[in-house]
């Protein structure tokens, strides 16, 4: 059984202070001395929260990115498992995972016991929708002794502690689930910086929390401003009011100094989605010929103004093990003509390059014999009707490795018969065959090699097409170090990040 649908996108687990340099910073040391009071950061972030900060949907990111919350894991640069509340676990069996906990305080003063953890991922299990993480799988957490927190699923699950890494799955105290029908992380989480004021969907303040197991901030807090406008986002760094500004729009790039923007291969693919069930391209044929009519050359080229790279597939360069495993997409059909065929193409304005993207594609349909009929709204606005698949078409920019790190979890997610996150509306036996026989595989290498078997057959449909593999830009001020730069886009400050 997989997950009912739910926000995945707008998303961008803190990364522990262990393996914070596996990542690129933003220069100087990165890890937190606490010798001083240090001072305050000024952060803006691209995406307001959209559901009061709840761990599990799309606002988990935001807490991950802002060093509020963790989990039992985190993800290393090679997207492997990485100790973060977890110091270390192992597997007893088919389906029971045991994690050690290190010694850890909640910011609310509690202790950070088995018991606490097992509380909190029963909530994350009972979630409606369920977490991202959680698609297609159920499992139950209890303690075991002082240190040690089992979890059994119900099916065998070769990737749990790659799964337990997901913002979604951050840890709280108990705390945090009092309130009926509502997750307050708000003073209840584990990571360096402790929420203590949201003002709404405006801004946030956060303080050092000093008893935090990695360490002391160096930074004394956060003072963070939710600026969806790309543009604002660039001027106010460059005037001097923000000290780190995330996803600086194309655009806008060349209007900072070159010491105060960095880019970053990311996990981030955008793509055009064909709705494989009803409307147009239910048809393979048009579907291919859709996919024919697109040049992708020119959205890294032109679009992104080199701040990309050209669609390979679904995993783009950041996933660095994908390109020597990538074989032919497979059962592709013959294209039709479209013969003025009307379609319905869609995307979203929060990423700013993406209206762009949408009208190249706009263009290079109706160049091939296709009538376009474009809509571009905010994303909140969309998502309803994209996943009831009221669209023909769709400009999604998706992070492949954010929900779980694992390149599985994407396929079932997003391409298979009950996927929740199905914008394609594909539901094709070869596909679900070959995601499901990668699903079962705990080895690594061979798991990789099973997850591009599957992209392969992905790709054979035509319900994707890979446009361009995204580089995110983010300002940064000349006087702060030790800023994450993160492909998977979980992480944006930690211990070391100062000014």
């Amino acid at each position: 059984m997989r997950s009912h649908r739910r926000s995945r996108l707008l998303a961008p687990l803190l990364l522990v202070p262990l393996i914070s340099s596996c990542f690129a910073s933003g220069g100087g040391d990165d890890t937190g001395s606490g010798d001083d009071d240090g001072s305050r950061l000024r952060v803006a972030l691209a995406f307001p929260p959209t559901e009061n900060l709840s761990p599990y949907g799309a606002d988990a990111t935001l807490l991950s990115r802002l060093a509020v919350t963790e989990g039992l894991t985190a993800l290393d640069a090679n997207g492997s498992a990485a100790p973060a509340l977890a110091e270390s676990w192992r597997r007893d069996g088919d389906k029971v995972w045991e994690f050690t906990l290190r010694d850890a305080t909640f910011q609310d003063g509690s202790k950070v016991t088995p018991a606490a953890v097992a509380d909190s991922l029963a909530h994350a299990t009972d979630a409606e929708p369920a977490p991202a993480a959680l698609a297609g799988v159920a499992l139950t957490a209890e303690a075991d002794g002082e240190r040690v927190v089992r979890i059994t699923t119900a099916e065998p699950d070769p990737v749990l502690p790659l799964r337990l890494s997901s913002p979604s799955l951050a840890v709280l105290s108990a705390k945090a689930y009092e309130r009926s029908g509502r997750v307050d992380p708000v003073g209840h989480a584990t990571g360096p910086f402790e929420l203590t004021k949201v003002n709404g969907a405006t801004s946030a303040s956060l303080d050092r929390f000093d008893d935090y197991w990695g360490g002391r901030a160096q930074a004394s807090g956060i003072d963070a401003r939710f600026i969806a406008d790309g543009t604002a986002r660039a001027n106010a760094l460059r005037t001097g009011e923000l000290d780190i500004a995330e996803a600086v729009p194309v655009a806008q790039a060349a209007t900072l100094d070159e010491d105060n923007r960095r880019d970053t291969a990311t996990t981030r693919t955008t793509s055009l989605l064909l709705n494989a069930s009803s409307g147009a391209f239910e048809d393979a044929k048009l579907r291919a010929a859709a996919r024919a009519a697109i040049d992708t050359s020119v959205f890294a080229k032109d679009v992104y103004e080199g701040y990309a790279d050209p669609g390979a597939g679904i995993y783009g360069p950041a996933v660095t093990w994908a390109e020597g495993k990538r074989t032919a997409p497979v059962g592709r059909a013959q294209a039709a003509r479209p013969g003025g065929a009307t379609v319905s193409l869609a995307t979203y304005d929060n990423r700013p390059e993406l209206p762009e993207v949408a009208q190249v594609v706009k263009q290079q349909l109706e160049k091939a014999g296709f009538t376009v009929e474009l809509t571009v709204r905010e994303y909140s606005r969309l998502e309803e009707d994209a996943l009831a698949g009221k669209f023909d078409a769709f400009v999604l920019a998706r992070n492949t490795l954010l929900d779980t790190g694992d390149p599985v979890a994407v396929l079932a997610g997003d391409y298979t018969c009950d996927g929740g996150f199905n914008i394609a509306q594909l539901c094709d036996e070869g596909v679900d065959r070959a995601v499901a026989d990668a699903e079962k595989i705990s080895d690594t290498a061979k798991r990789q090699d099973a997850a591009m078997a599957a992209e392969a057959r992905v790709l054979g449909s035509d319900a994707v097409v890979p446009l361009v593999h995204q580089r995110i830009i983010t300002g940064v001020a000349g006087s702060v170090q030790g800023v994450t730069l993160d492909p998977y886009e979980r992480t944006l400050v930690g211990t070391g990040t100062r000014r």
